[in-house]
């Protein structure tokens, strides 16, 4: 009846959840070429929330409520990998990325110090923090980053949660005059000059 079920729903089966959580921990495990199968077997996984329960091949029964658990786990049972490796075989994927921060969450609480602290840092210039501000804030940026059409961090400007910045070589004084003219307001330039000329008088 089980099997009937999640056939009718389109859930997978807790074998069939198996079979993800063991493909991906094969590619973890031979790594070279097979990491780039990673980020896309990583979405499905968290997509279907496999990870959290699944029969394995030898008929053992698994749970799971934390996902740096499941990731240190050695396999059947798990990945048998780390989380920071993980983290960095997917960061060039938006979308495998967000998921698995949104995973590392753990709204369940407990030890959360298998997790590095990057991913848990609760403000600061990493892409994490910036797609979980977005994620929570601005969910239409967020959708925008995920879509490739923003990086996080423009992202995270454009929803006025870090200060525009550029970049400028100081040896090109006309090219900083250039860039200040295109970014800055009429006030502020009025002030950096008199803050420049005050300087200059000391």
């Amino acid at each position: 009846m089980a099997r009937r079920t999640a056939a009718v729903t389109g859930e997978l089966s807790l074998r069939q959840r198996a079979t993800l959580v063991e493909a991906l921990s094969s590619s973890l495990e031979h790594g070279g070429t097979a990491l780039g199968t990673v980020p896309k077997a990583l979405r499905r996984l968290l997509e279907e929330e496999a990870w959290r329960e699944f029969t394995t091949s030898r008929g053992e029964h698994v749970t799971y409520e934390r996902f740096a658990d499941f990731v240190v786990t050695p396999p059947l049972k798990g990945l048998g990998s780390d989380v920071a490796l993980v983290q960095r075989i997917v960061a060039d994927d938006k979308e495998a990325f967000d998921l698995l921060d949104r995973a590392l969450q753990n709204p369940h609480g407990g030890d959360r110090s298998k997790i590095n602290n990057i991913s848990l840092a609760p403000e600061g210039t990493s892409r994490a923090y910036a797609l979980r501000k977005l994620r929570k804030d601005a969910p239409g940026l967020h959708a925008d980053v995920l879509a490739g059409r923003l990086s996080a961090h423009g992202a995270m400007v454009q929803a006025g949660f870090r200060p525009k910045t550029v970049t400028v070589p100081v040896t090109q004084p006309e090219a900083v005059a250039r860039s200040l003219l295109k970014y800055m307001s009429a006030d502020d330039i009025a002030k950096l000059i008199a803050v420049l000329l005050g300087k200059a008088g000391e």
